[in-house]
């Protein structure tokens, strides 16, 4: 995912209202087009309505409808529902909750599973080629062979995502960000696209690319708990008929942060920190019940995959808490002098994060103009996985870092021009898989690197990872931030104790190493509190907390004096109409009459259907305030009384709830007809109206379909308030009326940020 791309590369409807006047015309007997083909009507001598160029750019994102629409259709629903109906469905929630924990975690070991077996057989044979190459004095048949291995499956995950799913690119953590906060973000949750980034993420490790599998883990979780609440499948055109009563935006997002949290809980094996990444990273909204049900998905997910895993492995105690295993840490002991040094690190690693944020961003800046074709990206995709095979070859080639056998955790150990019984230390660091490297740079003792090696890897490792993310493929960022931080924490380890040797009773390289990971990964996602608990419940050491904290905050006070994070840095850059916590400065001062956008495409109690037709071909507007005693009873300075949404009228015209005809239908018309359109409601090209009723006098009734108590605020009423408000309920229209409740304007989340 590029961040100067919308995050998907498709056109969608826009939340606001186009800025509008009203035209000259010379009016005739006929029809004669406006600037959107609406038709003037022949009656008012009018358009029908009348729309200009939006002053701000029109979004490409829709909002979600997180306020419940409280019709007569809901309301007659909520009456025929028992106490024991609500019992069972506080209950399905629940059952709901542990599938989603469970169905991670599944997803999660296979993944994992794959890469294993794959990368150990990968490994295996280019140790094998190595050793027997080296000694006929010809390198370059091991280098052939790692770029083909790297080209193969890095170029299959290329071609997924770029053909099939390119929403799967990347991490899938700022789209899901998007999602929680309001934001409709098409195809995020799909079973496509877990499909796709299941296969990408495998391949794109087994590739080699400077990338792990973990950030995906939450955007397949996301997706899981999406596909898993709704008991449908418009992929595959298959309803189970069962929980209907979840099927609308409201309910779906609140499993959708189950699943994100239980996607970290599978990931790094902590689930206090998955719930506390979505509440800092993630969700906007939140209430008790759903922080109990979050909590309870991702210790079930964490739990599954821990059974599973430590099966596969053949161990008999748990030990797989999650796919980032970082091992058994022994006690880490710190002295209070250390305090100042960590947080100097902490400082470090925000200042490089920032660099790398900056670098991405530029990166993806010319990666958004200069390779649009699909089959260029996929062709950048395999030129990076060769470099990254070319850069390995070349370290270990060179230095000859040489350790003794037995002092190295790795799995596949390479002499090169080593000595009998002795490995090259550069080399181990690039025949495993990153999450591997981690690992040993947190467990090797001390003296196990070289200071060259450590140096010319970060020097090597961080540009490559930047060039990395944002490449078509399935990867997250995690992992490399880790592994460079670790690197380098460890290199400054070796320094202290160069300079000081005295320092070695209490420098420990495993203690500076997850350090540094932390400073640097900080730096570049800008997490505090659930990275602080993250990186506790993967260590195990809660005395070692306290270091952790003070890192996080200074990595990320430093960071932010430069930039964002690198998600909220692709979520602006990629103009998503994403609601911060705040309202922005300059709006302090400003009311409602400021923002809103105005004159505003109104609907009458009874709307023709000749005219619905024309605003939703027209129009990209989702909401439509219904009004009545409009001025000589037209659409304009009416009385707001209702406000019906552009799904909602897409399907009346699809199922011909005509007033006309209310007779065969009103009696038996309910909620359910909405619901079963629910999620991906037609497209209004697809309507097939008959001529007759669009030329005729066939109407449409609002009085069943439409909210009949929809939020509104006067035009004087300050922005800070409208802000909170809106943020607070999760609002997706806010109308503004003058005190005699006349529609005056509209507000939706865009009205509330710069550059939309």
């Amino acid at each position: 995912m590029t961040p100067t791309r919308p995050l998907i590369e498709v056109e969608s409807d826009d939340d606001n209202i186009y800025q509008q006047d009203i035209r000259n015309r010379n009016i005739t007997g006929r029809n004669e087009p406006t600037d959107y083909n609406v038709p003037v009507t022949n009656e008012d001598l009018d358009p029908a309505f009348n729309i200009n160029r939006r002053l701000k750019e029109a979004s490409q994102y829709e909002s979600l409808d997180y306020d419940v629409c409280e019709n007569v259709l809901w309301r007659r629903d909520q009456t025929k529902i028992k106490p024991k109906f609500t019992v069972r469905k506080d209950f399905s929630r629940w059952v709901i909750s542990l599938q989603i924990g469970v169905c991670t975690a599944l997803v999660a070991c296979c993944i994992n599973i794959v890469i294993e077996e794959v990368s150990r057989q990968k490994y295996a044979f280019l140790k094998q080629q190595v050793d027997e190459n080296v000694l006929k004095g010809d390198l370059s048949i091991p280098y052939l062979y790692w770029s083909l291995l790297n080209l193969v499956p890095v170029v299959i995950g290329a071609t997924l995502v770029a053909y099939i799913e390119p929403v799967a690119a990347g991490s899938g953590i700022p789209q899901v960000k998007c999602y929680l906060n309001g934001v409709k973000v098409p195809r995020i949750v799909r079973i496509k696209t877990l499909a796709v980034k299941a296969v990408g993420v495998a391949t794109s490790v087994i590739g080699g690319l400077a990338g792990g599998k973990e950030g995906p883990m939450i955007h397949s979780g996301a997706v899981i708990a999406a596909g898993i609440s709704q008991g449908k499948s418009t992929t595959f055109r298959y309803d189970l008929k069962i929980l209907e009563h979840f099927r609308d935006d409201h309910e779906k997002r609140d499993f959708v942060v189950g699943g994100a949290a239980a996607g970290v809980a599978a990931a790094f094996g902590a689930p206090i920190g998955g719930i506390l990444f979505s509440l800092e990273e993630a969700a906007s909204f939140w209430n008790q019940s759903l922080i109990w049900r979050t909590f309870f998905a991702s210790i079930i997910s964490s739990f599954t995959l821990n059974i599973i895993l430590s099966a596969y492995h053949g161990l008999s105690s748990f030990r797989y808490r999650g796919l980032f295993n970082l091992g058994e840490f022994a006690p880490l002991p710190f002295e209070y002098f250390e305090l100042p040094i960590f947080m100097l690190m902490g400082v470090l690693g925000g200042c490089t994060g920032a660099l790398w944020n900056a670098l991405n961003s530029r990166l993806n800046v010319f990666r958004a103009h200069a390779i649009r074709q699909r089959w260029a990206k996929v062709l950048e995709a395999a030129f990076v996985a060769v470099l990254g095979a070319t850069f390995a070859c070349l370290m270990a080639y060179t230095i000859n870092d040489c350790r003794p056998l037995g002092n190295d955790p790795t799995e596949h150990p390479v002499q090169l021009f080593c000595m009998d019984n002795e490995y090259n230390a550069a080399a181990a660091l690039w025949f495993q898989t990153p999450e591997a490297t981690v690992k040993a740079l947190f467990h090797d003792p001390p003296g196990s690197h070289k200071i060259l090696t450590l140096a010319t890897f970060v020097l090597i490792y961080y540009p490559l990872s930047c060039v990395t993310y944002g490449l078509s493929v399935s990867l997250g960022i995690f992992i490399p931030t880790l592994l460079i931080g670790a690197a380098w924490g460890r290199l400054i380890a070796s320094f202290t104790v160069l300079a000081f040797p005295a320092s070695a009773a209490f420098v420990s390289p495993g203690k500076y190493a997850l350090i540094g990971a932390a400073a640097q990964l900080g730096g570049v996602v800008r997490m505090t509190l659930s990275l602080s608990v993250i990186l506790l419940e993967t260590t195990g050491n809660i005395g070692f907390i306290l270091p952790i904290i003070l890192t996080l905050m200074t990595a990320k006070w430093s960071g932010d004096y430069f930039n964002e994070g690198i998600y909220d840095t692709q979520i602006r850059t990629s103009r998503v109409p994403m609601l911060p916590w705040h309202v922005e400065p300059e709006y302090q001062n400003l009311s409602a009459r400021h923002i809103m956008a105005r004159p505003v495409v109104c609907v009458r109690l009874e709307e023709k259907v000749h005219y619905l037709l024309d605003i939703l071909k027209n129009t990209t507007h989702n909401g439509f305030p219904v009004v009545e005693d409009g001025d000589d009873g037209s659409h304009a300075n009416g009385r707001l009384i209702g406000l019906i949404l552009r799904s909602q009228l897409v399907v009346i015209l699809k199922r011909s709830f005509y007033q006309e005809s209310s007779r065969f239908w009103e009696s038996t018309v309910n909620i359910e007809a909405f619901r079963d359109e629910y999620p991906r409601y037609p497209a209004v090209e697809d309507l097939h109206v008959s001529e007759d009723k669009t030329s005729g006098d066939f109407s449409v009734h609002m009085n069943l379909f439409m909210n009949p108590s929809p939020y509104s605020v006067e035009e004087g009423t300050s922005v800070p308030r409208i802000f909170q408000l809106f943020r607070a309920l999760g609002l997706r229209h806010l109308v503004v009326v003058s005190s005699e409740n006349r529609v005056r304007g509209i507000i939706t989340r865009k009205d509330f940020l710069k550059h939309h």
